[in-house]
């Protein structure tokens, strides 16, 4: 196995040492290995079906696409966003620890919660960039480096409108051919959001020369800004400053 393909196997904090974190630290600032992501950006429509502008100024939208630091790193950047909090979505709140989780047994999904100004931005928007820049919707129960349940792909509704939006949009995508392989991301029913730990919050902001944030996240930050340009935001809306 080429040192490359190592970097792009390492995953979670608790699977690293010390010495081999420092080791794979210098090796991603060499190598420039943003451009490695495993989890490429696709070019995508609007969805046909969005919501109506309304006057209120506060709606919640709950994603799971992988690792739950790159999605709410994603999120973190968007105009219109209030605020992203990393969690767990899938399953009940007796078991929305990270460690749990981690068995794949739960039910949950690593999810983000993104609360939005639906005047500034739409629910459509955020599935769009969702579908084409936070995560690869045709990989079944994984992402990039991380395998299991806990890492489908799913949107879990807040609304009967938003369950359709979503539900016409993944038809949509599919019919389009927009992906070389059908989406997989299921439309799941909505059964509470449970934060993830203090450490998982603002994972990327906080750490971004992580050799996982840098190799599988990075990249999906510079995609945003090249392919959505009139909703990136440069600076971070933080959970740590009550964004």
């Amino acid at each position: 196995m080429d040192a490359m393909t190592t970097l792009q196997r390492w995953t979670r904090p608790t699977a690293l040492k010390l010495a081999s974190l420092a080791v794979l630290m210098v090796a991603a600032a060499m190598w420039e290995l943003p451009a490695i992501s495993a989890e490429a950006a696709v070019k995508i429509p609007a969805p046909a079906v969005d919501e109506k502008a309304g006057t209120s100024h506060t709606e919640t939208a709950v994603f799971a696409g992988g690792c739950f630091w790159g999605v709410q790193g994603v999120f973190q950047h968007v105009r219109g966003v209030t605020r992203v909090t990393s969690g767990y979505s899938g399953g009940s709140a007796s078991n929305a620890q990270y460690e749990m989780v981690g068995t794949g047994m739960t039910g949950h999904a690593e999810s983000v919660e993104i609360r939005y100004d639906p005047t500034q931005i739409s629910y459509g928007k955020l599935l769009q960039i969702f579908f084409s820049v936070a995560h690869n919707p045709t990989q079944l129960n994984y992402q990039g480096p991380d395998h299991g349940t806990q890492y489908r792909s799913a949107i879990f509704p807040r609304s009967p409108v938003q369950r359709s939006i979503a539900e016409a949009y993944i038809t949509q995508l599919d019919t389009s051919k927009a992906y070389r392989a059908p989406i997989v991301t299921r439309v799941e029913d909505y059964k509470g959001f449970f934060p993830a730990e203090n450490y998982h919050q603002d994972f990327l902001v906080k750490n971004p020369s992580y050799p996982y944030i840098v190799i599988n996240d990075l990249p999906k930050i510079g995609n945003l800004k090249t392919m959505f340009p009139d909703v990136y935001r440069n600076d971070a809306v933080l959970v740590s400053k009550g964004g």
